[in-house]
């Protein structure tokens, strides 16, 4: 088995847990395996997410749903929790429906697996990088970086997004849709969110124009950054817009409703109701609808209303303009950041090529594949885990039949 992440782990401990007399090997390059285990969640490790329905599951996949209907029917979020329960790892639901364990510690989550695949059996071998894999009559010849040679007569391909891995697949017949990033901050140069790097929203929602034709659209947290724009709404449009932004180099039109609790209709009453009942506040200075008052004030010069502008002295036309401002301000997303230190891609072997009833390829025979290494991703809230999980755990236990 090649990869010492989550999809790789869990294939392993599944099939030498199914099939005892089998010799499980994992191979993985580093000398530390369970990376992104350990750092993901800020160290805490979002294992997977409070939704136990499949149906609804599947909606949190911009690449893959699909295809996980079905496996998710079979090893779902709710397994994942029993699978860590019954080893001593209890996980709880944090209000926005992420799941971490009790510690708050992603080690915890690392520890579990690396004792369970020993306790399974699995023989784990750190820094054994896999050069090449070569398909000889009924088995799969593995050449290592160090030069060594591994028979194996099936093979558990979960490399994660590398590209040896990519390669991997490819030379072993399968089509691999060209990687690019996803789940990444937006960059925007704009005067109306200068000096504002750490103003959060709660709620906001956000359009962006992919294409002449296309616009996507999320709801959630936006959170001002130094750099642009960040928070989990941003987060998912980026999944979800991942090859348009990529075909775009990450310039696009973006336009924000930062109140989409309130229709225009009672925005434009409650700020007549205010120029009523305060005419003489500034207008810059009293904030009347629920966003950051350091926003209020950029927003209201943006439009061109002086901070020393009276609410009585509030024209139409400025009230119209600071309207069309706070629901439909027009940005331009010039390029993408980074995402902490996570990095998820959309890309990888093609879903057609694969059978999720037993994660086998229909390339190559003896061939199985999980993880990241399929053009599968979700997104942010434990989603990837959830389907680095599952493709494992199915994987594992046809693996050996």
């Amino acid at each position: 088995m090649i990869g010492g992440g989550a999809a790789g782990f869990f294939g392993a401990i599944a099939a030498a847990t199914a099939h005892p007399h089998s010799r499980v090997t994992l191979l993985e390059a580093a000398r530390q395996p369970l990376s992104k285990v350990l750092i993901s969640g800020g160290g805490r490790c979002n294992v997977t997410h409070a939704c136990f329905d499949p149906a609804l599951l599947v909606q949190h996949y911009p690449r893959g749903g699909k295809a996980l209907r079905g496996a998710f029917t079979r090893f779902q979020a709710k397994d994942t929790v029993d699978w860590f329960a019954a080893r001593g790892v209890t996980l709880k639901t944090e209000a926005d429906g992420r799941m971490f364990p009790t510690t708050d510690d992603s080690g915890t989550v690392a520890n579990c697996l690396l004792e369970a695949a020993r306790d399974a059996g699995v023989r784990l071998r750190l820094g054994a990088a896999v050069r090449a894999v070569e398909r000889e009559e009924d088995q799969f010849a593995l050449t290592l970086k160090s030069g060594d040679t591994i028979l194996a007569d099936r093979l558990l391909l979960a490399s994660g997004s590398s590209p040896q891995g990519y390669a991997i697949a490819q030379a072993l017949g399968h089509r691999i849709e060209p990687p690019v990033p996803s789940l990444f901050t937006f960059n925007l140069q704009d005067d109306r969110l200068q000096d504002l790097a750490g103003v959060a929203v709660s709620t906001a929602q956000l359009r962006l124009q992919t294409t002449e034709k296309s616009t996507l659209e999320q709801s959630g947290p936006v959170l001002i950054t130094h750099w642009g724009l960040s928070g989990p709404a941003v987060l998912k449009l980026s999944a979800w817009g991942a090859r348009a932004l990529h075909d775009s180099d990450y310039r696009a039109k973006l336009w924000i409703n930062w109140l989409p609790q309130m229709n225009p209709e009672t925005l434009r009453s409650q700020l007549l109701a205010v120029k009523s009942q305060l005419p003489r506040r500034a207008v810059s200075g009293s904030c009347p609808v629920p966003i950051p008052r350091r926003l209020w004030e950029k927003l209201t010069l943006a439009v061109g209303i002086a901070p020393e502008t009276r609410w009585a002295e509030l024209s139409n036309k400025a009230l119209n303009a600071l309207l069309q401002e706070l629901t439909h301000g027009e940005y331009w997303v010039t390029g993408k950041g980074a995402f902490k230190e996570e990095f998820v891609t959309c890309g990888g072997v093609c879903l057609k090529e694969v059978d999720f009833k037993t994660m086998a390829s229909r390339c190559c025979p003896g061939l199985y594949l999980a993880g990241e290494v399929l053009d599968i991703d979700g997104v942010t809230g434990g989603f990837n885990f959830q389907s680095a999980w599952t493709t494992g755990y199915l994987a594992g236990q046809a693996i050996g039949l």
